[in-house]
């Protein structure tokens, strides 16, 4: 069998937390699709920038400001530099890429190379020797700039690595001399990735004028696109003014793009680009599949609903849990169904052990002390606006009061803001205002500064309900809610994303009623005030009808089976084990296997 025909492009890759190259959960996805990968012994290479800086180092102060600065890493103690560079064109100059790469190995022993390309080479011009340092940093200028590295940058890469497109015909296993086919699928995790069209379009027309390029030119470049998009409003789409994009491309470039249709309102827009090129297109649930689907009429576009790598996500205890009650499950996480039979007792003794690990780094980390036998609700992840972190807090009076009636309430709040999403750090500062108004004997909150893996991990596996209430349909996927599942963690949780499909009110946790509505297509982002209160409503009802009367009165039996369930259901589902196959098969026309 042929290796590392499927080139995975994405613009973050988050492999470990040491290694903080990556901003959220587009970042993370890619990393644990690779883990997966890498599992199944799938032909799989990935293709990022490096991100010399980091995404930042968070710091928040009393009032809830966040500061940032950068998050600077041994890239040599993680990363081989490989001998191999090329040189492209950006702004009528050459930029010389080079590329570090990562050895991802699996369960089985199965090795994804992953490629961290860089710029920072004497020979480039001090300003393009920056574009591989900052994620989403910059103006737009240095995005596209960005994007032409990771697209064009990375598609003459794995040329020189030997991977070249199956079109050509050409092609050899690096170090071997063995004849391939070439990759002949290129996956745009995103339209970040979208300029490799134009690379491959490049390499179609053999070096003759890219404007003329023929319907069978572009149908070779179609037969290898595939393209993942992730985000259900258009403004998220990168689009850049024609005139920037003729002056970073070129006119011949630029009138090849025009001729491809990627040119809307004056902008290239970059998801346009990656449809056009594209033989198969999924957005990453199925509501969000429907969402897309709108979004972009006439396209045909199907779903794979995102997952978390297993092994990755699931804490010691409960790993050593499933280790005895569930063997093989590493290697095959549809295995976790079984997870039905582990004992209760068991699972409430590993439960409590995590638990115990998330106290101990809230200690060490704020110097609260978070008991064991409270209550707790999770909520960390990337603050955005339409994920609505302050909702919790619209009636502090109210979580008091719940505190006070069920013996206590716990609540754990973390995730980063981008350095220019001013909405996204009014969230934060909100959250702790409101937090610090609420102040009672019998609440405790705690806002964990500088999220990353390492301490989605430990909350993800520690608290007792996972909390999650974006604007509906404004939520593509979400993978923290999955994340807590494999656990044991019930979600409570606004029906959109996965949640839609992973819901059992009552089973594998509880669903938020929410009237509101957002119209992306619209420009309407926003809920009306009685929408928010009436939501805000919901939660604290379900909290006090429903969670914390049966957290109280049966923890170690019928919540227990819920936790069970969670593990069960959605753990053995909600995976990238089982999403990687789904794009073997759909997308990729690959049957896996193991090695």
């Amino acid at each position: 069998m042929s290796h590392n025909r499927v080139a995975y492009f994405s613009m973050e890759i988050g492999i470990a937390a040491r290694m903080p190259t990556y901003s959220g959960g587009l970042g993370v996805l890619a990393g644990d699709s690779l883990k997966s990968a890498a599992d199944l012994g799938q032909p799989v290479i990935g293709v990022t920038l490096l991100h010399r800086k980091g995404y930042f180092r968070q710091a928040v102060d009393p009032l809830g400001r966040q500061s940032e600065s950068p998050l600077l890493w041994p890239i040599e103690e993680y990363l081989e530099l490989l001998p191999q560079s090329v040189s492209i064109t950006i702004e009528r100059r050459p930029v010389e890429i080079r590329a570090w790469r990562y050895q991802l190995k699996g369960v089985r022993g199965h090795v994804v190379p992953v490629l961290f390309l860089d710029t920072a080479v004497a020979t480039n011009d001090p300003w393009h020797q920056t574009l591989t340092d900052t994620l989403y940093g910059g103006d737009e200028r240095y995005r596209i700039c960005q994007e032409m590295v990771l697209g064009v940058g990375g598609v003459r890469m794995l040329e020189a690595l030997g991977y070249a497109p199956a079109f050509t015909g050409k092609g050899s296993a690096p170090g071997t001399g063995a004849s391939r086919a070439g990759v002949t699928t290129y996956h745009m995790n995103e339209g970040h990735a979208a300029f490799l069209t134009m690379a491959l379009l490049e390499t179609a027309v053999g070096g003759g004028n890219l404007v003329q390029f023929t319907t069978a030119d572009a149908d070779k470049v179609r037969a290898l696109g595939v393209f993942t998009t992730h985000t259900p409003v258009p403004a998220g789409h990168d689009s850049f003014p024609r005139e920037l994009a003729l002056s970073v491309l070129g006119e011949q470039r630029l009138a090849a793009l025009e001729k491809a249709g990627a040119i809307h309102g004056g902008r290239l827009n970059m998801s346009h680009l990656a449809l056009r090129f594209s033989r198969y297109v999924n957005g990453v649930a199925k509501r969000h599949g429907e969402v897309s689907r709108a979004m972009f009429p006439g396209e045909k576009i199907a779903a794979i609903t995102n997952g978390v790598h297993a092994g990755t996500w699931t804490a010691a205890p409960l790993a050593t849990l499933f280790d005895q009650h569930v063997p093989g499950w590493r290697e095959n996480n549809f295995l976790l169904r079984h997870a039905c039979e582990i004992p209760l007792s068991a699972l409430c003794d590993a439960r409590h052990a995590a638990k115990r690990a998330l106290n101990d780094v809230i200690r060490a980390r704020s110097g609260q002390e978070f008991r064991d036998d409270v209550f707790t609700i999770g909520f960390a992840r990337r603050s955005a606006e339409y994920k609505r972190g302050d909702l919790l807090f619209r009636d502090a009076s109210r979580l008091v009061a719940m505190a006070e009636k069920f013996g206590g309430l716990q609540i754990v709040f973390a995730g980063k803001a981008h350095p220019r999403d001013a909405g996204g750090k009014r969230i934060i500062e909100r959250v702790v205002a409101a937090a610090q108004s609420a102040k009672s004997a019998s609440l405790k909150f705690v806002f964990l500064e500088n999220y990353d893996m390492d301490l989605g991990h430990v909350i993800a596996s520690g608290v007792d309900v996972w909390l999650n209430n974006p604007l509906k349909p404004l939520e593509a996927s979400g993978t923290s809610g999955m994340k807590a599942a494999l656990n044991g963690i019930p979600s409570l949780s606004t029906l959109d994303g996965w949640w839609v499909e992973g819901c059992i009110d009552g089973v594998t946790g509880w669903e938020i009623m929410d009237p509101a509505m957002a119209r992306p297509e619209l420009g309407q982002n926003e809920a009306t005030d009685a929408e928010l209160a009436a939501a805000a409503e919901n939660i604290y009802a379900r909290l006090e009808r429903d969670i914390l009367p049966l957290f109280k009165s049966s923890w170690k039996t019928r919540w227990a089976e819920i936790m069970r369930n969670c593990i069960a259901i959605n753990g053995s589902w909600f995976n990238t084990q089982r999403q990687m196959l789904e794009y073997a098969d759909q997308a990729w026309g690959l049957k896996a296997q193991a090695e």
